[in-house]
């Protein structure tokens, strides 16, 4: 079978089913695992997908997804092209399985993407038990950007991955699956007891955290008080495949060190 993946995830979980020696094309942004993802050729950003260049191909299936906006123009045109595919858009654990053993499903990889999904909440339930006798439920503000705030609500993924590593996001009861806040207000009122940066296209060490500390107003927050601050890496956390597992589990382990 050709298979095209253009989305990052959706590479990680062919690597994971172990087909990824039938991948012949990744978009600009699948970067792992990284030996394998750089000898691909490469279709563009994962917004802006060379449709000609990936039809050149002639794959039996391409893998596409809706978790970023603007994602809606690769299926739009592939429908057009009549070009076979699957789409993924899971927001919560639970869709990450369902989303695994569609997958398994289309490439013929049923037992694979059965052993990969009893694997994963084999580690949920690890992670639940360790925090299980938790008193403290600690405050999450997870910042995805930055001008203006952007944080994941109810409808994301980290809200449940939060809550499974023993801890709360502060948008997790906001409609939807993120919250834009201008002015930074709403995280300052809330006053969350960590601070995880996860910025989607930018590499942590490019993340200067004294400009986070001195914004104005922001003194006050715990976490800025205690040095609760975490850069995180985005492909822990922003990314819904099994690679979102090894995140849950730093995150507890994160949460537990206090």
């Amino acid at each position: 079978m050709r298979i095209i993946s253009i989305c990052p995830s959706n590479t990680e979980i062919l690597h994971a089913l172990g087909i990824l020696d039938q991948v012949v094309a990744i978009d600009d942004y699948s970067d792992w695992p990284v030996e394998q993802t750089k000898q691909l050729p490469h279709l563009g950003p994962d917004l802006s997908i060379d449709m000609d260049k990936l039809e050149s191909f002639r794959p039996d299936l391409v893998i596409a997804s809706l978790s970023v906006p603007g994602m809606e123009k690769n299926v739009e045109q592939l429908q057009e092209r009549g070009i076979p595919h699957v789409v993924l858009n899971p927001k919560s654990i639970e869709e990450i399985y369902e989303d695994i053993r569609l997958l398994g499903h289309a490439t013929g990889t049923e037992k694979q993407a059965n052993e990969l999904n009893i694997s994963l909440q084999e580690r949920v339930a690890r992670v639940c038990e360790q925090v299980a006798d938790r008193a403290y439920t600690p405050k999450l503000y997870w910042e995805w950007w930055p001008r203006p705030f952007i944080s994941p609500a109810a409808n994301s993924w980290l809200t449940e991955i939060s809550r499974l590593a023993g801890g709360t996001n502060i948008f997790g009861d906001q409609p939807g699956d993120r919250v834009v806040d201008q002015t930074g207000e709403q995280i300052i009122s809330s006053r969350p007891d960590f601070m995880l940066i996860c910025w989607p296209g930018v590499d942590p060490k490019r993340i200067d955290v004294n400009k986070i500390v001195s914004r104005q107003g922001w003194q006050i927050i715990p976490a800025i008080r205690n040095n609760r601050i975490h850069v995180l890496e985005e492909g822990l956390y922003c990314r819904p495949s099994q690679r979102l597992f090894d995140g849950l589990e730093q995150l507890a382990s994160l949460l537990h060190s206090v």
